[in-house]
Formats: structure tokens, sequence, C-alpha cells
């Protein structure tokens, strides 16, 4: 038995990995930065290089000196529901810009439901990098 201790104290512990955790509290949406971010020694699962993180919005509340996971993060939103927002409907030379209500949440790429604020129909628009709508087909 005394060997089996000896063995133990004596092999060589498995390095842990640095992750990267909140440097202070980040309050649900918060986008983050490199200033928001710190190292930690730690066995829980979470990303480690800076890149994956800086950039993106907090899906919740995220307390100091939690390990960030690529769940907690997500795109940022460009655009959120309830907004007047202009939607651009192109096809060749014909362009329709009308005033629409958008009726969720959404970020680059996102294809999300608004509404034309004259007619009250439900239509799809495409979110641009820029923020601004675009009719889908």
């Amino acid at each position: 038995m005394r060997w089996l201790v000896l063995v133990l104290v004596l092999s060589p512990w498995p390095a842990q990995a640095a992750v990267l955790a909140a440097a202070r509290t980040l309050p649900a949406g918060t986008i983050i930065t490199a200033a928001d971010l710190r190292a930690v020694d730690g066995d829980r699962p979470g990303l480690s290089d800076p890149s994956e993180a800086i950039g993106l919005q907090t899906r919740i509340t995220i307390r100091e000196g939690r390990p960030l996971q690529a769940a907690l993060l997500q795109a940022p939103r460009l655009i959120a529901r309830n907004q007047i927002h202009p939607l651009t409907f192109q096809r060749g030379p014909l362009r329709i810009v009308i005033q629409v209500r958008t009726l969720s949440d959404g970020a680059a790429g996102d294809v999300i439901r608004v509404m034309n604020l004259e007619s009250r129909t439900s239509i799809s628009a495409v979110i641009q990098p820029d923020g601004s709508l675009l009719a889908t087909n």
C-alpha cells in the first residue's frame, strides 16, 4: 500500500490547460473585448483562443471567473424585436423601400419575419452585415 501512495505522489499530474474566463461579470448582451477576458488554469472545459470569443455577444450573464464556453456566446444582434426599420425589395432596376416592424431579434445573415406597416402582412427578410434588411423571395 505504501508503494502505491509513493507512486501516486511521484507520478506527474496531467497538465491543466489554460482556458478563458470572464475578467468581470458580463451581463447578457455584452459584446466581448480583450479586456473582458483572462486566462485561468482549470479542468473545466472552455475556450482557449481569444479570437474565438472577441466580438461575440453573451447569451446570459457570465459571472467573473467563469470559463467561457461557445454555447454561452452568439453573433452580435444587429436587429432587435419590435423596431421600425426600412426594408428594401430589389429586382433588377426596380427598388422599393418600405417601413416594417421587426418581429424577432437577429444577427447578420439571419432570416427574420417582419410586418409591413401599411398592409399588415408578414414578410421574410435577411439581415445584411451593415444592419439593413433585404426582402427575400
